[in-house]
């Protein structure tokens, strides 16, 4: 009976068990046939990379590439900090001195009490256009005064000289002055004006410039600043905005400049940037806090008015539809069940402003 079970569980694969105690060293031998998966079979020698034409990276020696990209892409990757604050630290340390050394009694910064609470008209979600505009100025005029001694890489599209802007002549000595933070703010503010652009275009064009600068190797300066401020506020306007400012537009704008050369400009830009132009959300916040960190450390803040009692309601009523809002999904992410061991729970208090 048992030999009938075996026979059935491995058909023509071993010899029949040992039936006396004589056998007891039996061992069972493998039988192979032609359609036997263990078959010997002649193992042929191992191909190098080189000779498989495949150079494939292994996985151990790959470099943990998000790392890499977190430092040196501030605008891919929002824990990477932002290229313009880092070139900015130079001259702040230089100013806070000198407010140190020549301090005569300045206006001293206003604090919220419980009487009295000061905010701005400035925040993440609905930033203040003009406060904006000065602000990412500020940020591009450090990126041109502390620029690297080695320049870079030179990109003809971008170069004043090679693609003006006007039909007036361009300076021989173009390239040698930087331009004050009063030009540049002139410069944008003008074509955010005359194309009714939005203050969250400003802090994206933002991400654009530190964007082409990580990824093409090249430095903004005199010579090029214009056309890649213009770049970028064209891509930045095209992906922020629903209805877009079309590239005719800006030449009525500029007046001497062609819609082929913007065409182009456009085209250049995408292709530096390798089409990535991707701003999430963390970056975006990350740009924004940033400036404001800039703003104060050169006197740049929004000036602080008193809330006022038609502004609390206002908050209070968005306040009020946002939790209503979420108040199903907070319903859904409460437990059904908790432990007597831990009684302390969640409760959502409405804030109260006075």
């Amino acid at each position: 009976m048992c030999w009938s079970r075996q026979r059935r569980f491995h058909p023509r694969c071993y010899d029949p068990p040992p039936r006396f105690s004589s056998d007891l060293n039996y061992r069972p031998k493998l039988r192979r046939n032609a359609h036997s998966r263990l078959e010997s079979y002649n193992t042929e020698p191992e191909l190098s990379r080189e000779d498989t034409g495949c150079n494939l990276q292994h996985i151990s020696d790959r470099e943990n590439v998000d790392e890499l990209n977190m430092e040196y892409n501030p605008s891919d990757h929002p824990r990477a900090s932002t290229i313009f604050l880092s070139k900015s630290q130079t001259d702040v340390r230089e100013k806070r001195k000198s407010l140190f050394m020549n301090y005569h009694g300045s206006t001293r910064r206003k604090h919220s009490s419980c009487s009295t609470i000061f905010l701005d008209d400035n925040t993440v979600s609905q930033p203040n256009l003009k406060f904006t505009i000065k602000c990412v100025s500020l940020a591009i005029y450090y990126h041109i005064k502390n620029r690297d001694t080695d320049g870079g890489m030179r990109q003809d599209i971008f170069d004043e000289k090679l693609h003006p802007l006007s039909k007036s002549e361009v300076p021989s000595d173009y390239d040698k002055h930087d331009p004050e933070q009063k030009q540049i703010y002139r410069f944008v503010r003008t074509l955010f004006s005359a194309a009714q652009l939005t203050a969250e275009c400003a802090i994206v064009t933002l991400v654009y410039v530190e964007r082409l600068l990580t990824y093409a190797e090249i430095d903004i300066g005199p010579e090029n600043w214009k056309r890649i401020v213009l770049g970028a506020i064209l891509l930045a306007s095209k992906v922020w905005d629903d209805q877009a400012v079309w590239n005719v537009d800006y030449c009525q704008i500029l007046k001497d400049i062609t819609v082929e050369d913007m065409n182009e400009l456009e085209r250049q830009f995408l292709e530096l940037l390798q089409f990535n132009i991707n701003v999430p959300s963390s970056v975006y916040a990350k740009y924004y806090f940033d400036l404001r960190s800039l703003s104060e450390t050169n006197n740049l803040s929004f000036p602080l008015e008193p809330l006022s009692r038609d502004k609390a309601q206002r908050l209070e009523a968005i306040s009020r539809l946002c939790d209503d809002k979420y108040k199903d999904v907070r319903r859904a992410a409460k437990k059904r069940s908790a432990s007597t061991d831990n009684l302390v729970g969640m409760r959502w208090v409405p804030a109260i402003l006075s």
